[in-house]
């Protein structure tokens, strides 16, 4: 039977993305004017990346990020630096599904995505564009420590879905979407074999898309759009697939987890609504991770039922506290939440509620930049979060990293 896979996650985690310094901001932009180097640009990131380590480290929390502090947004580099794909500011807003979420809250204020990445040809994975990052992370740590350290990678399906059927791949590049699902996959095989190779042991998916299967205006969206030859369900039956088959020959011992949650832009911004209820069985019992960090801290989660379906041998990190706004939680208040989601999963497995807290983590519900500018919540409303998660931990699990 499958194991258990702990330390990592860890019972108080957060989800990579921490808020850059004015100065780095600043530089970033200045940069991308011509008006700092790229030596000037990597001096105060290394500056930043070392001092939010430290301050992870006091804070409490093992596995530690470099706050993604060398992207621009969450999912980083790693479709631009694939051959078959291209990054493009130029491009017409018709090639985009109107009632993806994301792209739907751009459309309703007027704006077309700023950038997006295109697929040009075959599918071919070139060289890591994610390495560099995890190498210098880990070159901040004691050795022993480099296994915890955490890497957040792009979701797989992340420029499908938002295309309309027919525009997310050429059709004479190929014939089948399964095929270009595949491609990817296997670009990922290789990606995740450089990563452990060069020591990494614990890697989280950002995956908004899969919560936008639980978006009842997503879905009836998808349901009036006669291009669609598949049902939603299908589809997200397929991203499942996909994902299955890019971890078929990750390492035992590389811990994998995905987050999910419904969107996190400039000013705190949301894009979807709906609990995890219509996806549960499939996610919970065919995707092949080890943890599962679920935004939890409002209502337009859902409530925690579809826990019932979360199998013995895999984790949930519950995103109870939340990262866009600064006002705080009631720690008691939170600390019932969790112990209110563990009945459910002891409920669905036969087990007492202890031995379901041993499946549970908690975490803030989803980055705090997630886009470098960050979220509506300054670095004083940061750290107290982040010391606020590492308390209910501390309360739940007395001792437990």
């Amino acid at each position: 039977m499958a194991q258990l896979h702990r330390n990592p996650p860890f019972r108080a985690e957060h989800l990579g993305s921490l808020l850059r310094t004015q100065e780095l901001l600043n530089v970033k932009t200045a940069f991308e004017k011509g008006q700092a180097s790229a030596a000037e640009l990597k001096a105060v990131e290394d500056k930043d990346i070392k001092d939010i380590v430290e301050t992870q480290k006091k804070l409490g929390y093992p596995a530690l990020s470099d706050g993604e502090y060398c992207r621009h947004m969450f999912w980083g580099s790693f479709f631009p630096g694939l051959e078959g794909f291209e990054e493009v500011t130029d491009f017409d807003a018709e090639i985009f599904r109107p009632y993806a979420p994301d792209v739907a809250a751009f459309l309703e204020a007027g704006h077309k995505p700023g950038e997006t990445v295109i697929c040009t040809g075959k599918i071919k994975h070139v060289g890591s564009t994610y390495v560099d990052q995890f190498k210098h992370l880990a070159s901040l740590v004691a050795p022993q420590d480099v296994k915890n350290v955490k890497l957040t990678l792009a979701a797989p399906n992340w420029y499908h879905l938002r295309y309309k059927n027919g525009k997310a791949f050429p059709k004479d590049v190929y014939s089948t979407e399964d095929e270009y699902l595949s491609d990817i996959a296997k670009a990922y095989q290789e990606e995740l074999q450089i990563l452990y190779d060069a020591g990494c042991r614990n890697v989280q998916f950002d995956d908004p898309n899969l919560a936008y299967f639980c978006s009842e205006k997503m879905l009836d969206g998808w349901k009036a759009d006669p291009l669609n030859t598949a049902t939603a369900d299908e589809t997200f039956e397929k991203y499942i697939k996909q994902y299955n088959e890019l971890l078929s020959k990750r390492p035992a011992d590389l811990h994998v987890g995905v987050h999910i949650c419904r969107g996190n832009f400039v000013g705190s911004r949301h894009f979807s609504e709906g609990g995890y209820d219509r996806i549960a069985t499939k996610l919970f019992k065919e995707l092949n991770v080890d943890t599962y960090y679920l935004e939890y801290d409002t209502p337009r989660a859902g409530g925690f039922e579809p826990l019932k379906e979360l199998p013995r041998h895999k984790n949930v990190i519950l995103g109870v506290v939340t990262s866009k706004f600064a006002k705080l939680e009631d720690k008691e208040e939170m600390k019932k939440r969790v112990y209110d989601a563990a009945k459910f999963i002891a409920e669905g497995n036969d087990i007492s509620v202890e031995e379901a807290l041993k499946q549970v983590g908690v975490s803030p519900q989803c980055g705090f930049a997630s886009h470098r500018e960050g979220n509506a919540i300054d670095w004083d409303g940061m750290i107290n979060k982040l010391k606020l998660v590492r308390e209910i931990a501390n309360d739940i699990w007395p001792g437990e990293l």
